[in-house]
């Protein structure tokens, strides 16, 4: 599972991904070129945070 985050949207990305996947999640900023293109999965913000299990 991957959740792109916003810093306005991260405590909500966090709650949802341990939730659903019952584990702690890696947060992990997005790199430069990322950022330019990826968008929150729960706004239309550029994302700053990528939380992933992997």
């Amino acid at each position: 599972m991957k959740i792109h985050s916003c810093e306005t949207h991260i405590n909500r990305a966090l709650d949802e991904f341990v939730a659903q996947e019952e584990t702690f999640p890696n947060m992990e900023p997005i790199t430069n070129e990322e950022k330019l293109s990826t968008k929150c999965d729960y706004c239309d913000t550029l994302a700053v945070y990528l939380v992933t299990n992997t």
